[in-house]
């Protein structure tokens, strides 16, 4: 939003884009563009997008976060719209030293060559700080109005929100899920089991508990009402959902292997995370395969399938 506006104030049209996979939604980024007027448009990627996340050529960050190549992919798809949108250089809000991986000078650098944007690629809040571009070279931009902002602090950046008078503007925290410690281990387990998963497997991830109870056998147990909505919504035509018969409980999806070991832990651990009563045998219903069947199962404790929980 600052870089935007620092940008369109020297007279240049500005159109945002925003690159859409599974990992990050556009719903904030078009709220903020909304706010100010400002053209936006969505590009999903998330197909390329996979192929980095699944190979990154200079490694992830803290988590599954292949940040630096997720940056030039994003540079690179930019610098592919730029005859077609009739542009002529692409510009980020990216801070020198805001993180640590991808956003210091080498990888600033490294970032804009191989994106194939080099000197095309500007950042308007850290120019100062950074090698003249060719948009400043040619006078399309005038350097002495950027900003030369460094380091983690975002104080700066809240004080030249406040000069522009931008007051509705999002928390940096969160966006995207690659970050989080828990998604990306749920999301390396299906990379591990399935070369090639399917966006229904990948939006599953973000929905309940979930259970690596053999090597080809997983599942998804919803915590709540909604959750339990959503997983039926994601069933596959060859999963089963199972529930509790008799109490209430969450509904579990359970994909792949389908032996009768697998699908008697998978009904035990259905009964555990119900709310069982003083009985202790409890029936669960298995629904898929176009058939329905019933099983009467021992009733365990939470803790006695920890182990397998993702």
């Amino acid at each position: 939003m600052l870089a935007a506006e620092l940008i369109r104030a020297q007279g240049i049209n500005v159109l945002a884009l925003f690159f859409e996979t599974p990992f990050f939604p556009s719903k904030k980024a078009r709220e903020s563009a909304q706010s100010m007027g400002l053209p936006f448009k969505v590009i999903d990627i998330t197909t390329r997008h996979l192929d980095v996340v699944k190979r990154p050529k200079h490694g992830y960050g803290g988590h599954m976060n292949p940040c630096i190549d997720c940056h030039a992919l994003m540079f690179k798809i930019a610098g592919e719209m730029l005859e077609d949108e009739r542009a002529y250089f692409v510009f980020t809000g990216e801070v020198l030293g805001q993180r640590p991986m991808s956003q210091n000078k080498k990888s600033l650098a490294l970032i804009a060559s191989e994106s194939g944007l080099e000197d095309l690629l500007l950042r308007p809040l850290s120019a100062k700080q950074l090698p003249v571009t060719l948009p400043e070279e040619k006078g399309w931009v005038k350097r002495e109005r950027l900003m030369n902002f460094q380091g983690r602090s975002r104080k700066p950046q809240m004080e030249l929100a406040q000069a522009l008078n931008i007051t509705g503007y999002p928390s940096p925290a969160g966006g995207c899920l690659l970050t989080e410690e828990v998604f990306s281990r749920r999301l390396k387990d299906l990379l591990s089991s399935e070369s090639d998963p399917d966006l229904r497997a990948i939006e599953l991830l973000k929905v309940g508990r979930h259970f690596r109870i053999s090597p080809h056998a997983k599942l998804v147990v919803g915590r709540n009402q909604s959750e339990n909505k959503e997983i039926h919504t994601l069933t596959g035509k060859k999963d089963l959902v199972l529930t509790s018969a008799s109490v209430p409980g969450p509904t579990v999806l359970f994909s792949g292997d389908f032996s009768d070991s697998a699908l008697e832990l998978a009904a035990a651990i259905t009964v555990a995370y119900s709310d069982t009563d003083d009985s202790e045998i409890m029936p669960v219903r298995v629904v898929g395969n176009a058939e329905e069947k019933k099983l009467m199962i021992k009733v365990h404790k939470k803790r006695k399938f920890k182990r397998f929980m993702i």
